[in-house]
């Protein structure tokens, strides 16, 4: 089997600032322009690969029930035909539409794990998604909302090639769960 962890992140802006930045300088940091022009959205959906870190990603102008399963084909088409997808995602309603279980059904070697409420943190693919803002969107210029997906495809690829790597817990559940007691005993109820 496969374990993959699924999510989008929606309204991409393609940015473009009004003014270039300030060239960097010894004593100066990057700058940019307070204002922008909005060229418009896309939107992302990405399967992370929790044994090998690749993504499988899909870029698209809207974000409906209809979009996320012409992924979730994508997905299918792009993995071992042998081998059963334990897919980890959210509980955004386009994930259970009608449409949505009635594809399930058709395709019974995909295997849908929702996360607890408000446990985004639990699925991989946040900080892989963190990582693309950090890295290629932040800073970036988009003139139009294709240089926008041309940019997150550029990511994608290079990630796959350079970067990606298997998701690893760096604390262990006893851990994360004595955290977790710690904080109750501070939080007031």
């Amino acid at each position: 089997a496969l374990m993959l962890s699924v999510d989008e992140k929606t309204q991409i802006q393609a940015l473009d600032r009004t003014q270039p930045g300030l060239p960097l300088s010894e004593g100066r940091i990057a700058s940019r322009t307070h204002d922008y022009k909005r060229n418009g959205t896309a939107s992302l959906y990405a399967a992370f690969n929790i044994r090998s870190g690749e993504v499988i990603a899909k870029v698209t102008n809207r974000h409906r029930a209809k979009e996320f399963i012409a992924f979730l084909r994508q997905v299918e088409k792009s993995t071992p035909t042998d081998k059963d997808l334990h897919i980890i995602l959210d509980n955004l309603s386009a994930h259970k539409t009608a449409d949505v279980k009635k594809w399930l059904e058709k395709h019974p070697r995909i295997h849908f794990h929702f996360t607890p409420t408000s446990a985004s943190w639990l699925n991989a693919v946040e900080g892989w998604f963190a990582q693309l803002e950090r890295r290629a969107l932040y800073r970036g210029v988009f003139t139009s909302v294709n240089d926008l997906k041309d940019e997150i495809k550029r990511y994608v690829k290079g990630h796959n090639k350079h970067s990606a790597k298997p998701f690893k817990w760096t604390k262990s559940a006893e851990k994360i769960i004595a955290s977790i007691n710690r904080a109750k005993k501070v939080l007031p109820n």
